[in-house]
């Protein structure tokens, strides 16, 4: 799996998993505060779009996953 790929997956991991730990009907309900966490990734999401940068990429790529295409 690629830098780029693998930034998806875990975006979306993240997503999924404060949506589930902020919205009040969840079983895993623990806070609304949980909901910034969501907008926190969305706003990263959007900036990496945007800049062709992403600060998540430049770690994992340290970490020695390839770029991919």
């Amino acid at each position: 799996m690629s830098s780029w790929q693998l930034v998806r997956v875990i975006a979306g991991t993240f997503i999924l998993l404060s949506l589930a730990l902020g919205i009040p009907g969840s079983p895993l309900f623990v806070s609304q505060w949980w909901l910034a966490f969501t907008g926190f990734v969305g706003i990263n999401l959007l900036q990496s779009g945007l800049t062709k940068w992403c600060l998540m990429e430049s770690i994992l790529r340290k970490l020695g996953l390839r770029s991919g295409n």
